[in-house]
């Protein structure tokens, strides 16, 4: 049943059967009633409800007594068997009128209905009401001659009935090959969406022009100032065409041009149809081959982007079906080649954008100053996945007292606001530290309330620690770390023996917040050969990985490279070369390393560097 219903509802032998005029019945091959014609209906005095979806002769039962199958059954299975129409005898069934049973006579003949395979899916079995003509036939010889002519009608019905099955077979023909091309069009559909180049597109649109049955063809795109046609073609068109045609002026008057220019489909059926249209397609001929060419606008809204041209080795008469196939196609394309054309403009306005914010952060992360006994090393890091430059900052400068600043941050944001934002808070609290001397809580919160008064409207991370010595930590070879930490990673700390721990101590709130949060100092032993990390959360924030599995990443990778006794500049190097080059946002790194004080300056550490040195050299 499920096969002539689709078939039915698909408007295969739907269309004959509602416009069937005689009574009949629709079955499938189990004998199920489908569908009925109106004429049926009246002729039996049944409601369609009363009949469709029930086995035939559980409506109209079996009368043939002692098990045996009736004439009718036995004819409706020989025709779903044998594939042919089989007649019945004058059958004689009686109907209910009125309550009581009206004995009538049929004229009876089941016709199978073949499905895609050539075997039967169904049955047509259709009827004739002969009550009144037998009744005729027994008193006179008109009822013979009425007899005989109602058998030629049911012949020329079955004929008819056959005559539109084979209507039918050509439309199923002709559905089946829409349907091949709509499912290559779905296919390339799908491909389109995966393009991530122009080219690549092209390959796609130039594959599934061979799918919809063309012989080559071309896309077409507008350069930047719309004067000109750049085409990308099938090497079945040949070197010549490709070498004449790859950049064409759109003044020409060639299909391609044309569908470009004015938003309209173009189709040239045949070489003379073609050469009527305009001299320029001599050359077309010339180079290309081809008998018929269509050309179809890439649009998207109200903006042409171009056009996609298709040619056949044989003329063509453009069917409709074809033609709003194709139209739907370049339409796809359009959208697919929309995409990659603004992915394009968006790549190379955030290339520029990165190179110009990389060039300012670049230019404010100044070399460190490198004072006797204290060897700083420093590393900025790109993020690999992201265009766009971050706020991350590293400093390190002597103030008034003697005692080195040190401090890494991170402006939140990304670009060049980011990267201008990062050079007012950096040089700002360069000018704090310089003016107060005073422990970095302090340095910190002034820079909080700086920030406020002169409207730097961000929010920043830091730690800024600064390297003290009392006269007797100097007898003693001894330093203190004293730092302020404000919403960032805690400082790293590796100990001479080679272990390392993570400074986790309370962390203050975020720089421009509020600025009269209260922040505190913190303090730790610097011995010699005592090296501190400072970074920024790119070297520990991994995507779906826990921050805590990050930060001891990063102090089992220290202390497995401290234990190689590597210099600085190599630890900082090691230590980022494990990251595999995959880091998720840009690594700001600030490392220093106490040397003892009582003998020269190693020479891993390179020479000291002092802040007057860096403004002449």
């Amino acid at each position: 049943m499920r096969e002539i219903v689709q078939i039915k509802e698909g408007a295969l032998y739907g269309p004959a059967f509602d416009s069937w005029p005689a009574p009949g019945l629709l079955l499938d091959t189990q004998l199920v009633i489908v569908d009925a014609t109106a004429s049926y209906l009246r002729a039996v005095g049944r409601a369609r409800d009363d009949l469709v979806g029930h086995y035939v002769f559980d409506v109209f039962p079996d009368r043939a007594g002692h098990g045996e199958a009736s004439p009718l059954e036995v004819s409706m299975r020989t025709a779903l068997e044998t594939g042919l129409p089989d007649r019945l005898p004058l059958l004689s069934y009686p109907v209910e009128e009125a309550g009581t049973s009206v004995q009538r006579w049929w004229s009876v003949v089941n016709i199978p209905l073949p499905g895609v395979d050539g075997r039967p899916v169904g049955l047509l079995n259709a009827v004739e009401d002969l009550t009144e003509m037998m009744a005729e036939q027994e008193s006179s010889r008109l009822a013979r001659a009425v007899a005989e002519d109602l058998r030629r009608q049911s012949e020329r019905l079955s004929s008819d009935l056959l005559a539109r099955h084979q209507d039918l077979q050509q439309v199923r023909r002709a559905e089946a090959r829409t349907a091949r091309r709509l499912a290559a069009l779905a296919e390339v559909s799908l491909a389109l969406a995966g393009a991530e180049t122009v080219e690549a597109l092209t390959d796609v649109v130039i594959a599934g022009l061979g799918a919809l049955g063309a012989d080559g063809g071309a896309v077409g795109v507008l350069d930047e100032t719309g004067t000109h046609l750049r085409l990308s073609m099938t090497d079945s068109l040949g070197m010549d065409a490709r070498r004449v045609f790859s950049m064409i002026p759109m003044g020409v008057e060639l299909p391609a041009t044309v569908a470009a220019r004015t938003g309209e489909p173009l189709l040239l059926g045949d070489r003379v149809i073609g050469s009527a249209f305009s001299p320029d397609m001599a050359e077309v001929y010339a180079t290309a081959g081809r008998e018929a060419w269509a050309a179809f606008p890439l649009q998207v809204e109200d903006r042409l982007l171009g056009s996609m041209t298709v040619g056949w080795d044989a003329p063509q008469d453009f069917a409709v079906g074809d033609v709003e196939l194709l139209t739907a196609f370049a339409a796809q394309c359009a959208q697919a080649l929309d995409r990659l054309l603004q992915r394009q403009a968006e790549r190379s306005a955030a290339t520029v954008s990165r190179a110009m914010s990389e060039a300012l952060q670049r230019s404010l992360l100044t070399p460190p100053v490198q004072p006797d006994h204290l060897q700083i090393a420093v590393r900025y890091v790109p993020a690999v996945h992201d265009v766009q430059v971050g706020g991350d900052w590293y400093d390190a400068f002597l103030v008034s007292d003697g005692s080195m600043q040190l401090v890494v941050g991170d402006v939140s944001g990304h670009g060049q606001e980011a990267a201008a934002a990062m050079g007012q808070v950096r040089n700002v609290l360069r000018g704090i530290a310089h003016t107060m001397v005073e422990p970095p809580a302090a340095v910190l919160s002034q820079l909080d309330l700086a920030m406020e008064h002169l409207a730097v409207d961000t929010l920043v991370t830091a730690v800024l620690a600064k390297v003290e010595q009392t006269e007797a930590e100097a007898a003693a070879g001894m330093r203190t770390l004293r730092w302020s930490n404000a919403g960032h990673p805690p400082p790293v700390l590796i100990h001479p023996d080679a272990t390392a721990e993570l400074l986790e101590r309370p962390v203050d709130r975020l720089l421009g917040v509020d600025p009269d949060s209260p922040r505190r100092d913190h303090t730790a032993s610097l011995a010699p050969g005592s090296t501190v990390l400072l970074y920024t959360d790119g070297l520990v924030e991994r995507r779906g990985v826990p921050l805590e599995e990050g930060f001891e990443w990063l102090r089992s990778a220290a202390q497995a490279l401290a234990a190689r006794d590597l210099p600085l500049e190599q630890l900082c190097d090691e230590l980022l070369a494990q990251l595999g080059g995959e880091a998720d946002d840009d690594i700001a790194i600030l490392a220093i390393r106490a040397h003892p004080e009582d003998r020269p300056r190693p020479p891993e550490a390179g020479p000291s560097v002092l802040p007057d040195d860096l403004t002449t050299g």
